[in-house]
């Protein structure tokens, strides 16, 4: 093939990809741009609320938790009987620090407890397979320790949103789902699922 002919059959090659790799690079998503500030969660009304606390001057994590609050509340992916893990960059020690805010297991779940019950092991459903609540402990350690506003600030947009918010068809759905395991959680005296004693 002439030096030419290849040439043009290169170019028309580049010509064919070229438009499909542009359009490979296209997003639906706009980049976002914050030069003071940036609030972003997986949900609109909870990034407002970061951005409302920024707007009252808060610092980044007073708008992490009220954007945690307001998820929280809000959402029952999330809940507030969840756990919450934090990455914070302390600038006056100029490292980061992490903050586990995963739930512990209350004090009287020990294994005495749960063979005085009849259990060889804690259930998988139910009261005494809960641990405590972790998302609550982390948001106050966060804001004790790094925040710059009172617990009432920042749940303040959580509250004010809430106020009349539907439930999302999602929960609903995810209710309908489970509510025959939940039916089958039901609690014997003593407050054991029957579905996790011996030989149930």
């Amino acid at each position: 093939m002439p030096l030419r002919s290849r040439c043009l059959a290169v170019a028309l090659s580049i010509s064919f990809i070229l438009p499909a790799a542009s359009s490979a690079q296209q997003t639906a998503k706009p980049v976002l741009h914050g030069r003071h500030w940036v609030a972003i969660t997986g949900k609109p009304l909870g990034a407002t609320a970061g951005a409302m606390i920024f707007q009252q001057g808060g610092n980044a994590v007073d708008a992490a938790c009220a954007m945690l609050a307001a998820t929280s509340t809000m959402w029952d992916v999330l809940s507030w009987g969840g756990e919450t893990q934090a990455l914070i960059y302390d600038p006056n020690a100029k490292k980061v620090v992490g903050i586990n805010a995963l739930g512990v297991a209350p004090t009287g779940a020990t294994p005495e407890f749960f063979k005085d019950q009849g259990l060889d092991y804690p259930p998988a459903y139910g009261p005494h397979a809960a641990v405590t609540p972790g998302t609550p402990g982390g948001l106050l350690v966060m804001l004790e320790l790094y925040g710059t506003m009172s617990l009432e600030q920042v749940l303040a947009p959580a509250i004010e949103m809430a106020d009349g918010y539907p439930i999302e068809a999602q929960a609903v759905r995810g209710i309908e789902r489970e509510k025959e395991r939940i039916k089958g959680v039901a609690l014997l005296e003593g407050g054991v699922p029957t579905s996790s004693r011996r030989g149930s």
